[in-house]
């Protein structure tokens, strides 16, 4: 894709499809026909695969299960949710938001117990979707959500400046402020850059120029071949040639790929633990369980109302399906022994920015993380982090491009207040809790913007009208007051809501306080009210007499 392209999927769809959208993307993709579209969904796979595969392992590390527990989920979240999900781009898998949930669960339940969790976790899920409880994605508003994709592309870059040097102390995938060792954000790039690992700094020096060439000499059939792949390759290839000729400055295994080798499917098999139904009975594994479901369920409907911002065709996936489909995920996850999953908008945003144009893209890459736990360890585990991380930052950049600042800029302090929140607060938080955070703040702005010029006040001598324009409630309180308390002695008021279908007690109350009072002021009082409020406003002046 070209630049323009990026810049048009991260700053989030437009109105309808136009003309130029239509040179950029081409014709929007079939969905009568499977692989239709597969010359563009295979290699968008193939990368995803190569950035889900760190991210698996390094969640699953954080978590405090098995690395082959991630992987799992992985495959899981690309086979078998892939296959129900109506979402043509939505990747899932294990998620960095859930790694605390996970690791406390498996401390307080034991492994056996928490994959008992998450497989009741999906059932619940499952129950959710077909209660149709998944409109709750409708009520974030779009700066929010814009947010959310901005801030998750400035935290993928911050967290992957430290392994683009060699500094790999924390996991692969971690999205919080603060860190398991102690360090936050920011101190650990401080670290990173004090403690650069030479091998792995011309690793990414190599990955970065080919990132760069690659797209110029991409002719013909080497249009096929994504350059996140060229990358990689030429990552490890570049670290195989340092082993060979510089081994005093070779990558060690911290700085490399490390997935557990299986010779075979038997061996694979061995590896998975099943879960402990014994303890069905048990309050503390249903308590685990309800948590895991209710928080995967909110940050999968963030994820899929980003991603379809994202898609280029304008696609609107279902949420209540997707919910049923991240249950099954769950519920398979957890009897196999993996890890809980979401829809992850790390590797989405990596679906999307790989060309994807359907569900085809998700299913290679979790049949490309099965393959690679029988059969590539030993070729993947050569494999540097830093060329990753050279992936990764490239796609943080895309999502929080110059242009979309620009455009919510533009767009008045209405977008950009809860817009710019949400991205301040996740990358000091974390993606749940600062997309929270965000949606406060945007509910707080649409509300004054809605209450804006509810009440006006025009004064003519010694006669002052207060006209109510929309339906009033406590929120309004504090600026009808004031009016009130501003109003000339011995004048005539005329009080007019006829416009209002709903004033509220609190209101009223003002309204009546002011009206009892207004004689020791000489202030004579008419209020013009809409038949609906006679009779209840005289229910409410006789509770208040």
């Amino acid at each position: 894709m070209t630049a323009r392209t990026q810049e048009d999927l991260a700053a989030g769809p437009q109105e309808g499809p136009t003309a130029q959208h239509r040179r950029l993307f081409g014709k929007k993709p079939s969905s009568s026909r499977f692989f239709a579209s597969a010359a563009a969904d295979v290699p968008a796979g193939l990368v995803v695969f190569l950035v889900a595969l760190p991210l698996c392992l390094g969640i699953a590390q954080a978590s405090n299960a098995p690395l082959v527990s991630g992987m799992i989920a992985g495959a899981i979240g690309g086979l078998v949710v892939g296959a129900l999900s109506g979402s043509p781009l939505s990747v899932s898998g294990p998620a960095a938001g859930l790694a605390v949930l996970v690791a406390g669960g498996i401390q307080n339940l034991g492994f056996s117990a928490f994959l008992l969790a998450v497989a009741l976790a999906g059932v619940l899920q499952f129950c959710l979707g077909a209660a149709k409880l998944g409109v709750i994605a409708h009520y974030f508003p779009n700066a929010v959500i814009k947010g959310m994709l901005a801030a998750i592309g400035v935290l993928i870059f911050l967290k992957q400046l430290p392994h683009a040097v060699g500094y790999d102390k924390d996991y692969e995938g971690d999205l919080t402020f603060y860190e398991p060792d102690g360090h936050n954000t920011f101190t650990a790039i401080i670290d990173a850059f004090g403690a650069f690992t030479p091998g792995a700094v011309l690793v990414t020096v190599c990955c970065a120029l080919l990132y760069w060439v690659w797209p110029k000499l991409q002719r013909g059939a080497l249009r096929l071949i994504p350059v996140q792949l060229i990358v990689v390759v030429g990552g490890g290839l570049a670290a195989t040639a340092l082993a060979l000729l510089r081994p005093e400055i070779r990558l060690t295994s911290e700085h490399l790929v490390a997935l557990p080798e299986l010779a075979n499917l038997q061996q694979l098999q061995a590896a998975l633990e099943m879960p402990d139904f014994s303890k069905i009975t048990d309050i503390a594994v249903w308590k685990v369980a309800a948590t895991l479901a209710l928080v995967a369920s909110i940050e999968t409907l963030l994820s899929l109302e980003a991603v379809d911002r994202l898609d280029p065709w304008r696609r609107i996936s279902p949420p209540n399906r997707e919910l049923m489909a991240q249950g099954v995920g769950n519920v398979i996850s957890g009897l196999v022994g993996g890890v809980p999953l979401t829809s992850v908008i790390v590797r989405s945003s990596a679906n999307v920015q790989g060309g994807a144009r359907s569900r085809l893209s998700t299913l290679v890459h979790g049949a490309l993380l099965v393959a690679s736990l029988v059969a590539g360890a030993s070729v993947l585990n050569r494999v540097p982090l830093a060329a990753l991380a050279v992936v990764l930052i490239v796609v943080g950049i895309k999502l929080s491009p110059p242009k979309l600042w620009r455009s919510m800029w533009s767009a008045g302090p209405t977008q950009f207040v809860p817009f710019a929140t949400t991205v301040v607060a996740i990358v000091f938080s974390d993606l749940l809790t600062g997309t929270l955070i965000g949606l406060g703040v945007g509910v707080t702005m649409a509300i004054r913007q809605q209450q804006a010029g509810a009440v006006v006040q025009v004064s003519d001598g010694d006669r002052v009208l207060i006209r109510v324009r929309k339906d009033l409630s406590f929120l309004n309180k504090a600026q009808l007051a004031e009016l009130l308390a501003a109003v000339p002695d011995g004048c005539q008021v005329l009080i007019d809501r006829r416009n209002a279908d709903l004033v509220d007690d609190d209101i009223e109350e003002l309204l009546l306080e002011f009206e009892q009072g207004a004689a020791d002021r000489g202030i004579s009082v008419q209020i013009d009210l809409s038949p609906r409020d006679l009779e209840r406003r005289a229910v409410l002046m006789s509770t208040h007499a």
